[in-house]
């Protein structure tokens, strides 16, 4: 008998590693975990937006970036949501402030 003659044979004797029913059932899990996630694909963005119209609407949030930069000659910039497009305030490690603070 040959090696591949012999491999049929016990292929052909092993079970097959998921019943019939359970290729059905990960059938029915893979369709609606793929469902799953294509819905909060689709939600996650929605509900961003409208949480933020939400927020923004009420004009009680302050959107302020703070930043820093090493010892040599620090500095700090802010900007606020309140000042005017383009405008910063810049405050150095002596405590001299220049721009729109």
């Amino acid at each position: 008998m040959t090696p591949e003659k012999e491999w049929d044979l016990i292929q052909n004797e092993r079970a097959p590693l998921l019943g019939i029913g359970a290729s059905g059932t990960l059938r029915v899990v893979l369709l609606f975990g793929s469902a799953a996630v294509a819905l909060a694909l689709v939600l996650a963005p929605v509900a961003e937006n409208l949480t933020r119209s939400k927020v923004a609407s009420h004009g009680e949030l302050d959107f302020m970036s703070t930043g820093s930069v090493g010892k040599r000659g620090g500095y700090v910039i802010r900007r606020s949501v309140m000042q005017a497009p383009g405008e910063v305030c810049i405050i150095r490690d002596n405590g001299l402030r220049s721009g729109a603070c």
